[in-house]
């Protein structure tokens, strides 16, 4: 059985109005998503692996709601930090990045830097014009270059892109882009100073500025992830092709006219030596290996599906997953639910469902010649809305 690297799983939690956010931390020790010991053999007989929704449990966590008689219910803890924009009409923007650090910012261009863990506040210089609808955040971690103080490299970085990039016209002035950011941890004036996080507009991958490869479509980042040790940032991009950033420089290049077999973040698992995501058709956990990127990635574990839900139950929005480490995940599914009537009109209301999974290898060096997925438990929270976890 692995073992859970870090305590909490974060959730940032939207407020009242757009200009205000919290963030929400479930102890895992606590709200058990593992099993201590093996997981029960799967009782559904389909043979796919997935965990049925079983009936709660009697005790605390019963809750009269349609939701608890289907499964152990999860009580979300209170607010551990509330964000609010400088204005309340302004949009507050929430990038996770780490195990537990958070960059905020408004569009007033302030912006600062949170540490769950630590409470620490970090200012940030003003920041630049920030992708605004349903960007991508892809973040690269470089400790070795963060604790060196003698390397006045790019450090870690989070890079913020339009999920969908609206074209511009080719300019030889204009290099950068409004449409993809880098946060950058480096010296901003010289070594003589700290090292910090700060604003820069990047370059766009080459499709945004040559429109006449789009064919009439609207390209879309489809899937995205860190590769290469973080020396390359890799998107794909629906109808176009897969692209690289090169996270030194900040060039792109393009790998292929084919897109990598997943759909949304893409995350790389150390133990395990794959990098895991959730499927590009089904949406359900799946592996590949991306060390070569000289034609398209094949999946070589998955999908796996981990969870039966009830045929009235809808997804309504696009599922999520944290790597949790020792090749252990939570994958977050979000459902709309008929919770009961008003006359002729059915009242819906979200729910989430958390389920805790465990990829173990038997391929030599974690090749993933043999890659296997085993449900361990679902607990579900209703009436609630969740923008992000991490």
């Amino acid at each position: 059985m692995g073992v859970l690297a870090r305590r909490f799983l974060n959730l940032i939690v939207p407020g009242c109005t757009p200009g205000v956010k919290s963030v929400r931390r479930i102890d895992l020790a606590g709200q058990q998503l593992f099993y201590h010991d093996e997981p029960p053999p799967p009782s559904n007989g389909d043979g796919d692996g997935s965990e049925p929704l079983a009936p709660a449990a009697g005790g605390q966590d019963t809750i009269s709601h349609p939701l608890a008689s289907k499964m152990e219910m999860l009580r979300l803890p209170r607010a551990s930090f509330n964000f609010r924009a400088l204005n309340n009409g302004w949009n507050l923007n929430c990038f996770p990045f780490a195990d537990s650090k958070v960059i905020c910012g408004d569009q007033s261009g302030f912006g600062f830097i949170f540490d769950l863990d630590s409470r620490k506040v970090e200012t940030m210089p003003p920041l630049l014009k920030l992708p605004t609808v349903n960007p991508v955040s892809v973040f690269v971690h470089k400790p070795h270059v963060d604790d060196d103080v003698w390397n006045d490299g790019d450090g870690s970085s989070l890079f913020l892109m339009e999920r969908i990039p609206q074209p511009e016209p080719i300019s030889h002035l204009v290099r950068e882009s409004e449409q993809f950011v880098g946060f950058i941890n480096h010296y901003p004036s010289g070594p003589w100073g700290g090292k910090c996080f700060t604003c820069r507009l990047l370059p766009p991958p080459p499709f945004v500025r040559e429109t006449c490869s789009w064919y009439n479509n609207t390209p879309k980042i489809t899937a995205y992830g860190v590769i290469g040790g973080g020396s390359h940032v890799c998107i794909s991009v629906q109808g176009v092709g897969t692209y690289c950033l090169d996270t030194a420089n900040h060039t792109w290049s393009q790998v292929g006219k084919w897109t990598l077999p997943f759909h949304g973040k893409v995350e790389y698992v150390p133990e395990l030596k794959l990098w895991f995501g959730l499927s590009g058709d089904s949406q359900h956990l799946a592996a590949a290996d991306l060390s070569d990127m000289d034609s398209q990635p094949q999946l070589v574990g998955g999908p796996w599906k981990e969870l039966d839900p009830p045929d009235e139950w809808k997804e309504c929005k696009d599922p999520q997953f944290v790597s949790l480490g020792s090749g252990r995940f939570c994958i977050a599914r979000f459902f709309q639910e008929a919770a009961g009537s008003a006359g002729d009109e059915v009242i819906h209301e979200n729910a989430a469902v958390f389920t805790g999974v465990e990829v173990n290898s038997s391929g030599k060096c974690g090749t993933g010649k043999e890659v296997q997925m085993t449900p361990h438990r679902s607990r579900g929270a209703y009436n609630t809305s969740i923008e992000a976890l991490f």
